[in-house]
């Protein structure tokens, strides 16, 4: 009887192979797989370079970004030389939020090695990123000197000069740009030149930019993925369907993500409501303005406080305030989205409130990652996030009637009075005479204190028909920047109005800034975007509010403030109602005094101002979110 054979055993697949496969499967974006293939590569073969750079760039795509970093600086300490890896490293530490490591990384290539439009576009991002601007737009310049064409870094390099104040060089950029053809970022790209025209008043160059952009969303599908600057769409547009399209056309990005790991536990279990704020504006900024006392009259019986922080920490005495009032405060800055959807899951939050929607510095996909059951938006983004992941809006009965609940894609949670909070610790206004501002002592002063953005050419046209019909009255405008004014001051002539009729505020703090604006007489509202905080200011120091209502959130804003301190006959329905109002109320002292006063009186007696009222009725209405979810109702 022979012996049995050995059954031969199969060929080990040489490394080259599994990077070839590697390589294929990266091309058609199955990520894990690739990331598979090329692990079993660099183990067959350790210090196969090609394998370990190819590895690393699919570390990024399944944000396995440590084992990134580390891979690539591997090969750097070989090859030190090799831009590549150091390419691969930086956008690692930019995805990990870890700016200055990037850019560190990327100065420690070799002179001789900075050769590339790839290169200097790296850097210039991980600069603009750390709002080390000047050097980023030098960065980009460097990019643009190997590649004139590059659309990217012509975009890039105009967000840093928008963020310089230097919104026409902004302009400039943006359009050039368009000219060298942006694909998937079209819709991003117009709306940043709309928004920085409207922020220069260039309006005969804005509009049609806007009609584009209503073009382009309208040519969206159910299933389009772009990316937009939301809040162009937001303020500039007054169709909330509009907005939804976008919004969901923006968040339809991360339909992929899959939810992170939770352990499954409750409030009950841990005897207290979990609840966690995620936030890049815990330091001096208006959304912390306005939550600073809600955070410090929450209910520590009921409500255990997680805060997220990823934005700055520029030891302000509101940032010492809010880390003083919330019982968790954690450093975010450094962690992956994906990182920080598994910290909140890891701390068991049972409701989370984004304070950001889709404002700058925004981190929503974190919540693409469904670390919380409950997840709403609140406060900081006058409109839908669209969102598939988003279950409540936080509103009120007049931003967010349950009429407009087709104008949202999260469900409507409303506020019994006001949807917005403030803070009675805000400084007073402080005695002032007009004449320290500059200001006619015996005119009717028409203040618009918005920013620039805000002025649309249909209110410019009611605000000089205003001064036309009411000779005793100036107009008190904010100098926001210098490229607005010369414009506005153009449009002015081009009405008919005498400069001598229009007054400019310069900016100041705070304190200075309500001392001043309460030598007003009438705060004259903007649409389709109101005053927001503005507008709270402006009834704190005692100055009604003359506003119209349309169909958006962001339009609706002080009209839902003057509700909530009793004045809701200065609520109009459209401009001509708004342009009458105001040219009444200029006429009649006596009401202007009754308004005042009823609004002095009202910083110790209306909802608006009453912080702990407040507080007890939105916890009220977390409560309730938290409870339906635990009863496993719907949304």
């Amino acid at each position: 009887m022979s012996k049995s054979r050995k059954k031969p055993q199969p060929r080990p697949v040489p490394a080259q192979d599994l990077v070839q496969r590697g390589i294929e499967l990266a091309n058609q974006a199955r990520w894990p797989e690739c990331v598979l293939a090329l692990e079993a590569a660099v183990k067959r073969e350790p210090g196969q370079v090609v394998a370990q750079l190819n590895l690393a760039r699919a570390y990024l795509y399944v944000s396995k970004l440590d084992e990134a970093v580390s891979l690539a600086a591997e090969v750097r300490r070989a090859q030190p030389q090799l831009e590549l890896a150091a390419l691969i490293q930086a956008e690692a530490f930019n995805r990990m939020q870890r700016f200055a490591e990037a850019q560190a990384t990327l100065l420690t290539l070799p002179e001789a090695s900075r050769t590339t439009k790839a290169y200097w576009f790296s850097l210039g991002y991980a600069q603009q990123l750390q709002g080390l601007h000047q050097l980023a737009i030098e960065s980009f310049m460097k990019a643009l000197s190997i590649r004139m064409d590059d659309a990217q870094s012509h975009y890039c390099m105009g967000l840093s000069f928008f963020e310089m104040n230097l919104k026409d060089e902004a302009c400039e950029c943006f359009r050039t740009a368009l000219l060298m053809g942006l694909d998937a970022q079209t819709i991003r790209t117009v709306g940043a030149l709309a928004f920085a025209e409207r922020e220069t008043c260039q309006w005969d160059q804005s509009e049609p930019h806007l009609q584009q952009l209503r073009d382009l969303v309208a040519a969206l599908t159910p299933d389009s993925a772009v990316d937009a600057t939301l809040f162009t769409h937001a303020t500039l547009m007054d169709d909330p369907l509009h907005q939804l399209s976008v919004a969901r056309a923006m968040t339809n990005r991360w339909r992929t993500f899959q939810p992170v790991d939770r352990r499954t536990a409750s409030g009950a279990s841990h005897g207290r409501i979990r609840l966690g704020y995620l936030s890049g504006d815990f330091h001096a900024h208006a959304t912390c303005v306005l939550m600073a006392e809600v955070f410090e009259h929450h209910d520590k019986n009921r409500f255990e406080v997680f805060a997220y922080s990823h934005g700055p920490d520029e030891r302000s005495i509101m940032r010492t305030r809010v880390e003083s009032a919330i019982e968790h405060f954690i450093d975010t800055r450094s962690m992956s989205s994906l990182d920080m959807a598994r910290r909140i899951a890891d701390d068991q939050i049972d409701v989370l409130i984004d304070l950001k929607g889709h404002t700058s510095g925004n981190r929503l996909e974190v919540l693409a990652y469904r670390p919380a059951p409950v997840q709403a938006t609140f406060l900081a983004f006058p409109g839908t996030t669209g969102a598939f992941f988003m279950d409540y809006i936080i509103g009120d009965a007049v931003v967010t009637p349950l009429t407009h609940a087709a104008h949202y894609s999260e469900k409507i949670a409303q506020m019994p009075v006001c949807y917005q909070p403030n803070d009675r610790k805000r400084p007073l206004p402080r005695p002032m005479q007009r004449a320290d501002v500059g200001s006619p002592e015996d005119a009717v002063v028409l203040c618009g204190f918005n920013q620039p953005y805000k002025i649309s050419p249909q209110v410019m046209d009611v605000w000089c028909a205003l001064l036309h019909d009411t000779p005793h009255a100036v107009l008190w405008l904010l100098d926001w920047h210098s490229q607005a004014r010369p414009n506005l001051e153009r449009e002015f002539l081009a009405r008919g109005v005498e400069l001598n009729r229009v007054h400019w505020a310069p900016r100041m703090d705070l304190a200075d800034h309500l001392s001043r604006m309460s030598l007003a007489d009438i705060f004259i509202d903007t649409w389709p975007c109101n005053a927001h905080t503005t507008a709270s200011d402006a009834l704190w120091a005692g100055v009604p509010v003359v506003t119209f209502a349309g169909d958006t959130f962001a339009s609706r804003v002080a009209s839902s403030l003057l509700h909530a301190v009793g004045l809701d006959d200065l609520i109009c329905d459209g401009l001509t109602e708004y342009q009458h109002t105001i040219k009444a109320l200029a006429s009649d002292p006596a009401r202007r005094a009754a308004l005042r006063a009823a609004l002095l009186q009202a910083r110790e007696t209306a909802p608006l101002f009453d912080s702990e009222k407040f507080t007890r009725d939105y916890e009220a209405l977390l409560h309730r979110m938290h409870t339906r979810h635990m009863q496993g109702l719907p949304v």
